[in-house]
């Protein structure tokens, strides 16, 4: 690893948590250069959520390669582009009855949070956004000012302005009431209150620490935009792509988002691509190139993500994800009896959560789990929450094997960490 450590950059991150250097990686498994096998729960922080190396994806992108297909297209149009957005509007929206226009643009999700902030600004005309804590958007300006993340923000070196943050709703002071409450606010001509141009939430926060949204809550923040105005802006990026046992995070809710962000999963093989869908009426303030960027004709993900959506032709894997969601709960509760000492399980579907309500514990039990083979990140307040979110296909094998593993380190860290305190 030394070549690492001498020449690349200071700002790596996950790779000093996972000291070793990874050579191959099916399903949900990767090998180091040394041969040992590791489980992933961390699957490349949702972007994998078909497992590494898909066969049918990887059969379809080498195909596509052998053939000469177009590889980058900035937005011309392709065969490859074509066949994605028909797929995607056969499988995911028409039965949904949801009319959308699919904006694509850089291929991260911060590049799809500010493409929505710019719309949303467009639209009314009106530069606040309403945030939440916890909640994670980007690392980009406009996204990262909707970021609540301390250290994420501090790293920024200018004013992150125009964004005002309320509580989410398991923090402290949120909950449907306080929405309410200042819905009443905002009607008040005297409230000093700018008028919103979007409200920006995640239905499922991830990297905030799987906070899981109620519909009550994600309704009342509905009700506040149209009151305001403003626009609902969903980002599903981490939790969307079938990560909760459905396509959106969010669905049978009876909500209706006015754009919907989502990156990560969507290019399937784990190829990079973001998209946003715009209702038709504020898409249409759009002019031709005002949100821009060259990797928007990402056509190895149009290839891959495509053949992605096969997997949300029938229930089989949607049923799989939530039985196996479940049963990863159902441990993890467990787990938090055993210790007894106020653990908070949480989560929906494939992403599930064990709250050890210190980041110090949280990092000892993630050393633990990488030192017996399994893959996880902390994420959350002070980093005080473990997240599982192994890729949906993960066989149950390696799903119990993980489990198991997960449970050894938890003991073995919670031990470590008492002796150090001691």
């Amino acid at each position: 690893m030394e070549i690492f450590e001498r020449w690349e950059s200071g700002i790596r991150g996950y790779c000093r948590a996972y000291p070793t250097v990874f050579a191959s990686a099916s399903g949900a498994r990767q090998i180091d250069e040394d041969g040992r096998s590791y489980i992933d729960f961390f699957a490349g922080a949702g972007v994998l959520n078909f497992g590494h190396n898909d066969p049918r994806m990887k059969a379809a992108v080498i195909e596509y390669l052998q053939a000469d297909g177009v590889v980058h297209s900035l937005d011309m149009y392709t065969t490859a582009k074509r066949r994605f957005i028909e797929r995607f509007v056969e499988v995911i929206l028409k039965p949904r009855a949801m009319d959308y226009r699919l904006q694509f643009m850089g291929p991260t999700g911060t590049n799809a949070v500010e493409a929505a902030l710019k719309l949303a600004r467009r639209v009314t005309g009106r530069r606040t956004v309403l945030a939440a804590s916890n909640g994670f958007h980007g690392m980009t300006l406009g996204a990262l000012a909707c970021t609540a993340n301390e250290y994420f923000r501090n790293a920024a070196g200018v004013p992150l302005d125009n964004v005002m943050r309320i509580p989410f709703e398991n923090a402290a002071g949120g909950g449907v009431r306080m929405i309410r409450e200042l819905q009443a606010a905002f009607a008040m001509a005297s409230s000093g209150l700018e008028p919103l141009a979007a409200i920006m939430i995640e239905p499922i926060q991830a990297e905030g620490g799987v906070n899981v949204a109620s519909r009550e809550f994600l309704l009342a923040l509905q009700d506040l935009a149209h009151s305001q105005g403003a626009l609902l802006i969903f980002d599903d990026i981490q939790a969307g792509c079938g990560r909760t046992g459905s396509y959106f995070s969010f669905d049978g809710m009876g909500l209706s988002p006015d754009i919907i962000c989502l990156a990560k999963g969507i290019g399937g093989f784990g190829t990079p691509m973001a998209m946003n869908l715009n209702k038709p009426e504020y898409d249409a303030h759009w002019s031709p190139g005002e949100h821009t960027g060259t990797f928007r004709g990402q056509d190895i993900s149009f290839v891959a993500g495509a053949e992605a959506l096969r997997y949300f032709t029938d229930d089989v894997l949607m049923s799989a994800v939530k039985t196996k969601g479940a049963r990863m709960a159902e441990a993890l509760q467990s787990l938090a009896q055993q210790h007894g000492q106020g653990f908070a399980v949480r989560g929906k579907g494939m992403m599930q959560a064990l709250d050890v309500g210190d980041g110090a514990l949280a990092k000892t039990v993630a050393r633990h789990c990488f030192e017996r083979g399994l893959l996880i990140g902390p994420c959350g307040c002070g980093g005080r929450v473990l997240k599982l979110i192994p890729p949906l296909v993960i066989s149950d094998a390696d799903l119990d094997e993980g489990l198991t593993i997960f449970a050894a380190a938890l003991a073995a860290g919670i031990e470590e960490h008492r002796h150090a305190q001691s």
